[in-house]
Parts: structure tokens; sequence; C-alpha cells
């Protein structure tokens, strides 16, 4: 998880951004990104005690949680399961009917090796 009460204490501090990366194992882009975000919602350091990590995150990237875990369809784990039993099935056929299912649902699948790994 990203520190970012360190990096906007570092900074009160005066040190570089990069020498604010290299302490807080975060890359420039990352530090860049939180001194934006601190100074787009007026935060400094020293930040208020009551001000929580968790808080403080939402607080400086408001729709980064927003997002679903994955827009994409999860297979019927079950029938899949159910299925494999069969002779002459595998799991290449069901991912095929699978795709074919989120086509005409308009669904966004998974790729052949996403599915597999969530099948076991």
């Amino acid at each position: 998880m990203t520190k970012y009460r360190e990096i906007i204490r570092l900074s009160g501090l005066g040190l570089s951004q990069t020498n604010i990366a290299l302490s807080c194992n975060a890359s420039k882009t990352t530090v860049n990104k939180v001194l934006k975000a601190a100074r787009e919602q007026k935060l400094s350091w020293p930040l208020d005690p009551k001000l929580t990590d968790p808080v403080l995150g939402r607080l400086l990237f408001p729709d980064s949680k927003a997002k679903p875990a994955t827009s994409k369809r999860m297979p019927d784990y079950k029938h899949i399961r159910k299925e494999l039993l069969h002779n002459g099935v595998n799991k290449k056929l069901l991912w095929t009917e699978y795709l074919e299912e989120c086509r005409l649902a308009g669904d966004d699948p998974f790729m052949y090796s996403q599915f597999c790994y969530y099948i076991q």
C-alpha cells in the first residue's frame, strides 16, 4: 500500500520527489500523483491526527476504489465442473461455449488463461 502520509510528511520536510520515492519504496510517478492530489485537496504537513490512512487515501483518490474488481463475466463454475466429468469435454470446449454465451449477452469474457485459472 502506498504510504500517503509519509510522502506528504517528507515533502513537508523539503525532500525532493526522487528522495521521497527512494525512502518510501515508491515510483517517482506515484509520489508526484500523491503530492498533486494533496495540493488539490489543500493538504500539507502536519496532517490532522484524526485523518486515518484509509480516509486519507479516499480523500486523495476518491474514485480509485469505486471501480469494480472486474468487469468480466464470471463463468458458472458449478456447471463447468459438472461438464468436465463427461468424456470428450475439455476446458477449451467449455471456454469456447463461455465465449459464445458472453458474446450473445454482450458481456466481456475472460481470456482462456484466466478462465482456466478461475475454474481450478
